[in-house]
């Protein structure tokens, strides 16, 4: 079982998500006929990460589950806040940022009891990107730094590659693109440094997304494609979907209509397929504004509602400003002053609007 096990750690770490979770699979079901528990709980950690990361997070959080249960049975309280962290990721990954946050508090309290450092770092990564969700940016950003100073002292260099990330994400956010370029490509150079195909693969999304910010729609196009070639050899549909919704709005701004229409279909599939709240409303915010600009006021009305519902509905802060603003300008007087108050420095005019 040990050989099968480390067999599918190896393709873990080539990326290779869906025949890792064959393996690891396999392995659960050897460890489980010999009682092998700490074998067991190995298995369905490895199960939930690989689950998480192709976005089936009812399967994710149905492995994480069964490892706090395991971790218990082993009188493993260490274990158990390991669970924990990966249960508020899976709860994160479907826009439940609320439970995200409560579950990652308690397993950084933990952690600091412990004395844990580098799972300290990590629980806070995990809070920056639920905060990020939420919509809260500048606490999200002072987090990032908090756990980056920490995997820097560690030299975690991957770790630092995804708070890079991190960063970068939230300076877009914030409206702050230049600072997002750099963090973006600083993390791609890390990356490609250390092989990383998922990492290398996240860090040319959001540098897409940067030079789309600043306008340079042909770059942004060509990083999105590279993302595009990597995710669909690895299986994650979770990242993947987030770069078509990019390449949709790339379109969009371009005044390419039917392109972007199709990528926005397209991520709405996909993001239907991984349960992500967050996701269908930036893809039904994508179709909306094209309906507006192709004169089908209408459709573009009703999909503007529907995300206006959604995001109120899910508390999130930021995608709720984007669905306001374009209801907003469809009722004849645009209003941005939403984004103020999140402290962003965001304002859109006219459409097409090129949300971060």
């Amino acid at each position: 079982m040990h050989k099968i096990f480390s067999r599918a750690e190896d393709l873990r770490k080539k990326s290779q998500y869906v025949k890792s979770r064959e393996l690891f699979q396999k392995a659960l079901k050897g460890f489980e006929s010999k009682e092998d528990l700490q074998g067991v709980l190995d298995c369905q950690m490895a199960i939930g990460d690989v689950s998480r990361m192709t976005g089936d997070f009812d399967l994710a959080l149905e492995h994480y589950l069964n490892a706090v249960e395991t971790a218990q049975q082993l009188k493993d309280p260490v274990s158990m806040a390991d669970a924990r962290i990966n249960i508020s990721l899976t709860f994160r990954g479907r826009g439940d940022w609320k439970n995200a946050m409560t579950v990652a508090k308690k397993a950084l309290s933990f952690y600091m009891k412990q004395n844990d450092v580098p799972a300290a770092a990590f629980a806070l990564w995990a809070i920056a990107g639920t905060l990020r969700i939420k919509g809260d940016i500048p606490a999200a950003i002072s987090t990032y730094h908090e756990a980056l100073l920490l995997f820097r002292e560690l030299k975690s260099k991957p770790s630092t590659g995804y708070c890079l990330c991190g960063l970068g994400g939230t300076h877009r956010i914030a409206g702050l693109f230049r600072e997002s370029l750099k963090y973006y490509q600083g993390a791609n150079k890390l990356f490609t440094a250390l092989k990383d195909r998922f990492g290398v693969a996240y860090s040319y999304c959001g540098t897409g997304n940067a030079y789309r910010m600043l306008g340079d729609y042909k770059k942004a196009l060509d990083c999105f494609n590279r993302a595009s070639t990597i995710y669909n050899k690895i299986g994650d549909r979770v990242s993947y979907a987030y770069t078509v919704w990019s390449m949709g709005t790339t379109h969009k701004m371009l005044g390419n209509f039917a392109e972007a229409k199709a990528y926005f279909k397209q991520a709405e599939g996909f993001f239907k397929q991984t349960k992500d709240p967050r996701g269908i409303i930036y893809a039904r915010l994508g179709m909306a504004e094209v309906s507006l600009l192709e004169g089908k006021k209408k459709a573009a009305v009703k999909l503007a509602d529907e995300a206006v519902v959604d995001a109120r509905r899910y508390g999130f802060s930021v995608e709720r400003c984007h669905a306001e603003l374009l209801q907003s300008y469809l009722a004849g007087k645009i209003k941005s002053g939403c984004y103020q108050k999140l402290g962003l420095k965001l304002v859109f005019t006219e459409p097409p609007f090129n949300i971060p």
